[in-house]
């Protein structure tokens, strides 16, 4: 019975060690890029009409890529996680934005060694990372009331810059001329001498009180609601850092170029037909996706602080985060298709 009992006690201690579960985020990350080579290994080898088989094979990839961020979301909600499995987790709903941002300096600082090798390196060094720190047995509830405040009234005047750039987005649908009027009446505001830089100064308090925030929160579980919050609030700061250096680093002083409607889809070979371009499908639309369902997470914590009824304001969210996913796959579909003429981004 004694031996039974050690044998037992034995299995325990190496189940907890090899949770498997708390290690996914990190493989899922890693098979990141091999999923968009896959696909566009399938997508550049086909002709101008491609077979039913290699739409379906090439759209499941693509699918299967697209849920990377929401394993990371799922498994950040676990109860059982310690708080370095939890914040591997919620590292891996960045996985598509980090991409881009990687492939960025990669080019900026002309690094031999391919974005792949890099990429396994780090996420292998963070899932190390996870494993090794201290697990205790309690996660306190962060205090965050004040940072909290103020990162919502700083979204909610940043929130008029986001609906009128992504509205500007799907006026794309309707030809690059409409694209290119709208972006010309908003270009007066925030490509202004004074403009552009409180918007971006705006943009980089937004970051650090978001991933201080991020943090904070992960230290906890949550509710699928409150993990989702936070996870888009961390996609968005690598989101909107990893812009700002496309837009204001290598656009404007590496490169020397507009960043314009072509700069935007890629062109000539466009998101979809290009190796390095695929990498920008999931970082826009899931960028769109999130941010307004970021800001409908934010409006349902504060509708429910002033005594609506949770049930209705989850419905709402519901609602919400539908329509996110509406106008993020519109705004897809006219960078995918919409490729002619050169447009402001």
């Amino acid at each position: 019975m004694e031996a039974f009992v050690r044998r037992q006690t034995r299995r325990t201690l190496v189940d907890k060690r090899l949770d498997h579960l708390a290690l996914a985020p990190a493989a899922a990350a890693i098979c990141y890029p091999l999923l968009l080579k896959a696909f566009h290994a399938i997508v550049s080898t086909q002709a101008v009409s491609p077979p039913p088989l290699a739409i379906a094979s090439a759209t499941f990839i693509l699918v299967v890529a697209f849920v990377v961020p929401f394993l990371g979301i799922a498994l950040a909600c676990r109860p059982t996680s310690n708080p370095g499995s939890r914040r591997l987790a919620y590292a891996s709903v960045v996985s598509p934005t980090l991409y881009v941002f990687l492939g960025v300096v990669q080019v900026l600082i002309k690094s031999p060694i391919p974005d792949e090798v890099v990429w396994c390196a780090i996420w292998l060094g963070i899932a190390i990372w996870s494993q090794s720190a201290r697990d205790p047995i309690a996660a306190a509830m962060p205090v965050v009331g004040y940072w909290r405040v103020v990162h919502g009234v700083t979204a909610a005047v940043l929130c008029l810059y986001v609906v009128f750039h992504l509205t500007n987005h799907l006026f794309g649908l309707m030809g690059p001329a409409a694209h290119a009027a709208v972006m010309k009446i908003g270009r007066l505001v925030y490509r202004s001498a004074v403009g552009e830089p409180l918007l971006v100064a705006a943009m980089l308090f937004q970051i650090g009180n978001g991933l201080f925030l991020a943090w904070r929160w992960s230290a906890a579980v949550h509710d699928f609601q409150r993990t989702y919050q936070v996870a888009s609030g961390a996609y968005l700061s690598l989101f909107i850092l990893g812009h700002m250096n496309s837009v204001f680093v290598y656009a404007r002083s590496f490169l020397g170029i507009p960043t314009d409607w072509n700069f935007a889809i890629g062109a000539p070979t466009g998101l979809i037909h290009d190796a390095w371009n695929i990498r920008l499908l999931p970082h826009y639309a899931l960028g769109a996706f999130f941010v307004l369902s970021h800001l409908a997470s934010g409006l349902r914590v504060v509708l429910i602080a002033h005594g609506v009824d949770q049930r209705n304001a989850d419905r709402l969210w519901d609602v919400c985060v539908a329509m996110s996913a509406i106008v993020a796959a519109a705004i897809i579909a006219g960078m995918c298709v919409v490729r002619n003429g050169v447009l402001a981004s």
